[in-house]
C-alpha cells in the first residue's frame, strides 16, 4: 500500500526518527508472537449481578487452574482455596485472615510470594507495557487486582443485562470500569434503550417487567424514576381489584411484601397502558405484520372471552375500567398525562442516559471478533434454511443485511434530533427498537410471537407458547452454519457462531454444543427466573490461546459466603475446541492492525532514507 506523504508526516511526529520507528516495529513484531489474550464471553446475565461479579473476579475458573498449574501438588486443596478467595475479594478477605492470624508478618511474606508467583505467570504473554496500563490506579490491593485483570483480556457480553434480576445498574456501573468489553445488545437492552430514547411503549414495557419481578424500587431508587403518579393512578382505577392475573415474581431477601398489593395494582395498570400503546404502533405499521397482536378489539366483556385467529378463549380477568371498547387502543386522559410524566422522567434520567450512551459506544447487535460471530438471538430462516427477507422501510433485508439495517435504524432512534427535520426518522428509529424487542422477523427476538397477553389472561399452555425460530431447528446442519458464516465474511472452516437468548434445559436433554462444536449456545440460566427450567446457573465461554473452554455454572450463594466459607461457584469445564498450534496475537484481529502499522512504519523508514522526509531530533 501506498501513502501519502503528509499522512506519513503526521505519522513522524510520533516517530521522529530511523531509531524510533525502528524501535517501535521490532516491539509490534515482538508484540506478534505473544500468546492471544483470553476472552471472556457471558450472556442472559438478567441483573443477577453478585453472581455477574464473582464470575468476573473468577474468570470463570481460570483463576484456579493458574493457582493449580502453578502450584499443583505443592499446595493443599484448603490454601488454594484460601488464595483464591484473596485474590477475588482481597480487602474482605484480608481482614477476615487477619482477624485470625497469630503470625501477621508469616502471613504476609507466605501469601506475597505466592501471589507473585501467579502474577508471574499470568503476565507471561504480556508486554511490560501492557502489565503498567493494567495496573490499578489505587495499589492498596494492586497484585490482586492486577490478577484479576490479567486472567481476562477481552469481556464479550452476548446481550440481555436487563431485566428479572435486581442489579442490572450495578452489573452496568461494573461494566463502565470494565478493562476491555464489547456488548451485542439483547432484546431485553433494546427495550430499555428504547425507553431511554422516550419510546412510550418500551418505557411500558420496562416499568411492566420491573413491576412483574418486584424491581420498581430499582427505577425508584437507582434511576430515580417518579412512579408516584402511577401508583395513585393504580389505586385509585383498580382499589377493588385484587389483579390475581398480575402476581409477582421475588425472591425474599430483596423484596419489601408490604408493597405486594400496591405492585400489582400498578402492574395491571403498566400492562393495560402498553397493550394500548403497542396497539397503535401495529395499526401505524402494517408492514411490521403483527395485525394478531391486536388483542384487546377482539375481546367480549360481557361474555368474559377474547378470540384469537379462529379459537375463542375464557379470559382469567374482565376488569378492564379504562379500556373504551369503540376504540380499545385510546389512552384514557389520566393514562396519557401519566406516560407524559413517565417519558420526561426517562428522558432526564442522567443515570439511565449514561448507561445507556455506554450500550451504543460498547454495543452491537451483532459483533465479528477474532473470527467468530457474536450475537444474542438468530438469523431468522425460513423452514427450507433460506434466509427470510424482512420488509424494513419498504425494502427486503436478511441476514447480515438485516442485522445492519436494525442497527442503523436503532441508532437512528436514539440520537437523532427531535425537530421538525428529523422528527419522522427518529420516532421510526424508536418504533423500530420496539420492533426488535418483540417482532418475530427480529433477530433478536426470534419467536413468532411475545405471548405476554396471553400469559396474564389465559390459562391455556398452547396459547401461551411462543414458537422458536427455524434457526434453532436447523443450526446443526453444516450448510446452515457455511450460508451464516459466508454472509458474515467469514471462513467457514474455522469460525464459531456464540449466542445465547434461548435458554438451554439440561434437565430436558439439551446440549449448548451444536454442529459438531460449530455453534455455541451458551445462555444456560444466569438469571435465578430461569435456573428451575435449565439445571444450572449459567455457561460461560472462555478462548486463550489453546481453545475455547464451556464452563456450565451451579447457583452462586452469597459474597459473604464466598469470603467466610470460601464457597467460590462450582462449575465444570468442557473443552469444545483444542487449537493444534497456539494461537497467538499475530492471528487475531489486533494482529491484523499490528501488521498493518508496521507497513506504515515501514513506509515511513523508506521516507527517511530516501530523504522525502527529514528526520526530527
Amino acid at each position: 500500500m501506498d501513502y501519502d506523504l503528509r499522512y506519513l508526516r503526521s505519522v513522524a511526529r510520533t516517530y521522529p526518527t530511523i531509531a524510533a520507528a525502528s524501535t517501535e516495529i521490532i516491539n509490534l513484531q515482538a508484540i506478534m508472537n505473544l500468546p492471544k489474550g483470553t476472552e471472556h464471553f457471558l450472556t442472559d446475565i438478567h441483573g443477577e449481578y453478585e453472581q455477574f461479579q464473582h464470575v468476573l473476579k473468577n474468570g470463570s475458573g481460570s483463576v484456579k487452574r493458574k493457582i493449580d498449574e502453578e502450584f499443583g501438588n505443592t499446595l493443599s486443596s484448603k490454601d488454594k482455596k484460601s488464595l483464591a478467595t484473596l485474590i477475588y475479594y482481597p480487602e474482605q478477605k484480608l481482614d477476615v485472615i487477619l482477624a485470625n492470624e497469630d503470625n501477621p508478618d508469616d502471613f504476609y511474606k507466605i501469601t506475597l510470594h505466592r501471589l507473585i508467583k501467579i502474577l508471574r505467570r499470568v503476565t507471561s504473554k504480556y508486554t511490560s507495557s501492557k502489565v503498567r496500563k493494567a495496573m490499578p490506579k489505587e495499589f492498596a490491593y494492586i497484585i490482586e487486582e492486577l490478577i484479576q485483570r490479567l486472567v481476562i483480556d477481552h469481556l464479550h457480553i452476548v446481550g440481555d443485562i436487563f431485566d428479572r434480576g435486581p442489579g442490572a445498574h450495578i452489573i452496568m456501573d461494573t461494566l463502565l470500569d470494565y478493562h476491555s468489553v464489547d456488548i451485542q445488545w439483547g432484546n431485553h437492552d433494546i427495550v430499555w434503550m428504547g425507553a431511554a430514547s422516550g419510546h412510550r411503549a418500551c418505557i411500558a414495557n420496562v416499568i411492566r417487567l420491573s413491576a412483574k419481578y418486584g424491581n420498581l424500587n430499582v427505577l425508584e431508587e437507582e434511576y430515580g424514576i417518579n412512579l408516584i403518579p402511577l401508583a395513585r393512578f393504580a389505586m385509585e382505577v383498580y382499589k377493588n381489584d385484587p389483579c390475581d392475573c398480575f402476581d409477582i415474581t421475588y425472591a425474599k431477601d430483596d423484596y419489601n411484601e408490604n408493597d405486594l398489593e400496591l405492585d400489582k395494582r400498578m402492574h395491571k395498570a403498566i400492562a393495560v397502558i402498553q397493550f394500548k400503546l403497542e396497539g397503535q404502533i401495529i395499526k401505524e405499521h402494517p408492514d411490521f405484520l403483527m395485525d394478531k397482536r391486536l388483542l384487546l378489539d377482539k375481546m367480549d366483556l360481557e361474555e368474559g372471552t377474547v378470540t384469537i385467529g379462529r379459537k375463542k378463549y375464557t379470559l382469567n380477568d374482565t376488569n378492564f375500567p379504562t379500556i373504551n371498547l369503540k376504540d380499545p387502543y385510546a389512552l384514557s386522559e389520566e393514562e396519557k398525562v401519566i406516560m407524559d410524566r413517565l417519558h420526561v422522567a426517562f428522558m432526564s434520567c442522567t443515570k439511565l442516559q449514561q448507561h445507556v450512551r455506554f450500550l451504543f459506544a460498547k454495543g452491537s447487535l451483532y459483533k465479528v471478533y477474532n473470527g467468530n460471530l457474536l450475537f444474542h438471538g438468530c438469523i431468522p430462516l425460513n423452514e427450507d434454511g433460506t434466509f427470510r427477507k424482512v420488509n424494513i422501510g419498504g425494502k427486503k433485508f436478511s441476514g447480515k443485511g438485516l442485522y445492519d439495517i436494525l442497527e442503523y435504524w436503532a441508532r437512528k432512534g436514539y440520537f437523532a434530533k427531535d425537530d421538525v427535520e428529523h422528527r419522522e426518522e427518529k420516532a421510526f428509529g424508536q418504533d423500530i427498537m420496539w420492533f426488535i424487542w418483540s417482532n418475530e422477523n427480529s433477530p433478536v427476538y426470534g419467536k413468532e410471537k411475545m405471548a405476554t397477553f396471553e400469559r396474564y389472561f389465559l390459562k391455556d399452555k398452547e396459547a401461551q407458547s411462543e414458537k422458536k425460530d427455524f434457526y434453532y431447528q436447523l443450526i446443526d446442519k453444516d450448510e446452515i452454519v457455511d450460508k451464516i458464516c459466508e454472509d458474515f465474511h467469514l471462513d467457514p472452516a474455522c469460525a464459531h457462531i456464540i449466542n445465547g437468548h434461548m435458554p438451554v434445559e439440561i434437565k430436558k436433554g439439551e446440549s449448548p454444543v451444536r454442529c459438531h462444536g460449530r455453534v455455541l449456545i451458551i445462555d444456560g440460566g444466569f438469571s435465578k427466573a430461569y435456573q428451575s427450567k435449565t439445571g444450572i446457573a449459567g455457561y460461560t465461554l472462555t478462548y486463550n490461546s489453546y481453545g475455547l473452554r464451556l464452563v456450565s455454572h451451579e447457583p452462586f450463594e452469597t459474597v459473604e459466603a464466598a469470603i467466610l466459607k470460601e464457597s467460590d461457584i462450582h462449575s465444570e469445564t468442557v473443552v469444545v475446541e483444542k487449537m493444534a498450534a497456539r494461537r497467538l496475537v499475530a492471528d487475531t484481529d489486533i494482529g491484523k492492525q499490528l501488521r498493518e502499522n508496521i507497513r506504515e512504519l515501514e513506509a515511513l523508514l523508506n521516507a527517511y532514507y530516501e530523504g522525502l522526509i527529514p528526520e526530527g531530533k
